[in-house]
């Protein structure tokens, strides 16, 4: 991705900005400008409240190039509160503990670097939701 484009992007991503259709009520993140459902261009922004439940999950133990400090890691699909699905990694916590309907809370934290002294980038992940 280039640098002006992420850095454009930024703040919607930190948010966790959806939108919802006007029209059919549905939500949309990452965000659309289209809805699937009823073709309209007309929506709300909605933020996002970063709970949710752990739906189905899946632990990285040979990790792609640039995560092999990472392994074993868990990367789930996390049922949000506000009704839609959204895929991340699953941290904080060990992995070989993780359960299905496991409540979890988004967090921003780094995610990689491009080279050592390249652009650090930021990604949502979720953690245990121990209701602090």
């Amino acid at each position: 991705m280039e640098v002006a484009k992420h850095w454009r992007e930024t703040p919607a991503r930190y948010r966790m900005e959806a939108v919802k259709c006007k029209k059919s009520g549905k939500i949309f993140f990452p965000k659309r400008l289209i809805c699937t459902e009823s073709d309209c261009r007309d929506f709300d922004t909605l933020n996002l409240s970063g709970k949710g439940k752990i739906e189905t999950f899946t632990i990285i133990r040979t990790a792609p190039s640039g995560f092999e400090d990472q392994a074993p890691y868990a990367i789930g699909l996390i049922a949000m509160d506000e009704g839609i699905r959204v895929m991340g990694q699953i941290t904080d916590c060990n992995p070989e503990e993780l359960k299905i309907g496991d409540r979890v809370v988004s967090k921003f934290r780094r995610m990689n670097e491009d080279g050592k002294t390249g652009m650090i980038m930021y990604c949502y992940k979720f953690v245990p939701d121990i209701g602090v």
